[in-house]
């Protein structure tokens, strides 16, 4: 089979295509013939060498694939022969082939073409555990979501807005501001010209939100506790702006605020598996009923990974960017 291959890991790596064995599914594993792969920021990480795959991933590129049921391991359920199928991945997902843990693959939603399900596994997966999950965010309350156009931010908002959450989210031009507001956002932050702090607090009545989502860190840590209402909870995805910063604390005395971080890729095969089963009850739902759609920036064929990495880098996309396989 092709794969993509990192080669020289660092500052000024390079993807090219190689060929490997075809994997076999061992127990509770699903060999998926893939049609798409998702690109994510932290497959630019890994190729300069600063995210290492967990143990015993494979070292090929990929955390979310879709395409269709090629084999199947001993002790699988759920799934058979040439299901339409995505998954979340430890890695290999820039292949022709991948392996998927029976716990973390999900059906494709009848309303959504099986090349374009490749970006919805790692999105929901994270805006589920860490806005739901660890959050507690509830219709009626209202979240802040930086990085709004981005991936994980444009699943946000549209399954908050669809769960009954008042929207507001950050953003970079004004072209990604008015996407964030199309898919649900009650107000989008250019972030460039606003100062989001002023204006949560203002559409807010001076009250601020319930819940924030982060993946700027940096000098937002200390904005963050500005921008939060009494009890607020402001969970951090990743840390875009840099992971340290001198921050004052009193905030979160005074105002109760609880404050965690989280990643994905390193949990158990059960823990993605609770997930799993909370995105089938509460959010595949909403995608077959077109309420919740992947917002798909662009898509470049497996040989063109390295123009899809310069792509995400250069920081213009709207949504997901994916490969065709």
């Amino acid at each position: 089979m092709r794969l993509v291959e990192v080669r020289d890991p660092g500052p000024r790596y390079r993807l090219a295509l190689a060929d490997a064995p075809v994997p076999q599914p061992q127990a509770g594993e699903i060999l998926i013939e893939t049609a798409a792969a998702g690109i994510n920021r932290a497959d630019l990480l890994q190729a300069r060498g600063l995210y290492p795959p967990p143990p015993g991933a494979p070292p090929t590129l990929g955390m979310e694939v879709s395409g269709h049921v090629a084999a199947i391991g001993s002790q699988v359920r759920r799934v058979g022969m040439g299901d339409a199928v995505c998954a979340l991945l430890a890695g290999g997902g820039y292949a022709e082939y991948a392996l998927a843990a029976q716990e973390c693959v999900l059906p494709v939603p009848d309303t959504v073409p099986v090349a374009q399900a490749a970006a919805l596994p790692e999105a929901f997966f994270t805006v589920w555990t860490n806005l739901f999950d660890a959050a507690k965010a509830k219709a009626g309350e209202s979240v802040l979501v930086h990085g709004g156009s981005s991936g994980v931010g444009t699943a946000a908002i549209q399954l908050c807005a669809a769960l009954g959450l008042e929207v507001f989210a950050t953003a970079g031009s004004a072209e990604k501001c008015a996407a964030c507001v199309a898919l649900g956002a009650a107000r989008a932050i250019n972030y460039h010209s606003e100062d989001y702090v002023q204006v949560v607090r203002e559409a807010t009545h001076g009250r601020g939100v319930d819940v924030i989502l982060d993946m700027v860190g940096g000098d937002y840590i200390q904005r963050n506790f500005e921008a939060a209402a009494a009890k607020g909870r402001i969970v951090a995805i990743a840390f875009q702006a840099g992971s340290t910063a001198t921050v004052n604390f009193a905030p979160m005395l005074q105002k109760r605020l609880s404050f965690a971080a989280s990643t994905l890729r390193p949990r158990s095969n059960a823990e993605k598996g609770a997930i799993r089963d909370a995105l089938l009850a509460n959010v595949w739902p909403l995608i077959e009923a077109g309420r919740i759609k992947p917002v798909i920036d662009s898509t470049f064929a497996l040989a063109e990974a390295e123009a899809a990495h310069a792509r995400m880098a250069g920081g213009g996309h709207i949504g997901k960017i994916v490969l065709a396989i």
